[in-house]
């Protein structure tokens, strides 16, 4: 899942209102300000769901059933092993983490057993890695660009890959949790 300008309250709303602990990880990539240390976003997000919710280590072991937070100023990595490499490499679309680079990864190690969700944000960070969920067989959901805070984000997946579903945030977790048997 990634998204910037508005997405924190979607991501929220989105593991609120799941009725099941998903037997894959939830992955999240937010742009953040690079300087903030000490958001306290993760605990945010806690607050949301049963499920643990971390910043991954470098090396650590992707597992089912966590949500897992691209830290601050830190482009997250999933390897062909399962396992997070945390990068500092350059800003990709102004941003690190970079959603592009989360979902690309995502798509690499996990091919057609990807979900990705683009919520949403103000630039084109995050469309390409949802063509590349697409090509490798995985679901990609956008958050509808009529329900969005800024809808650049969506509107720029819309425009460079066929999407799955295009749904308003209150529809996301419904959809998810009538389709839970594929998570």
């Amino acid at each position: 899942m990634g998204g910037s300008a508005g997405s924190i309250k979607v991501v929220k709303q989105i593991l609120k209102e799941l009725n099941f602990t998903p037997t894959i990880p939830v992955i999240i990539g937010l742009h953040r300000l690079q300087t903030d240390k000490t958001s306290g976003l993760r605990d945010v997000i806690q607050y949301a769901t049963a499920m643990p919710v971390c910043e991954p280590e470098h090396g650590e072991k992707v597992k089912g059933g966590v949500v897992y937070l691209a830290p601050v100023n830190t482009h997250l990595v999933i390897n062909e092993q399962f396992e997070f490499e945390l990068s500092s490499s350059p800003l990709v679309h102004y941003s690190r983490p970079s959603i592009d680079v989360l979902f690309l990864s995502a798509a690499d190690s996990y091919k057609h057993r990807v979900v990705g969700i683009l919520l949403t944000g103000a630039n084109r960070d995050g469309a390409f890695g949802m063509k590349n969920i697409k090509e490798t067989g995985g679901l990609t959901i956008v958050q509808h660009p009529e329900d969005c805070f800024i809808p650049t984000m969506p509107q720029a997946a819309l425009a460079l890959a066929p999407i799955d579903h295009v749904l308003y945030s209150q529809e996301i977790a419904t959809f998810l949790n009538q389709n839970k048997n594929w998570f």
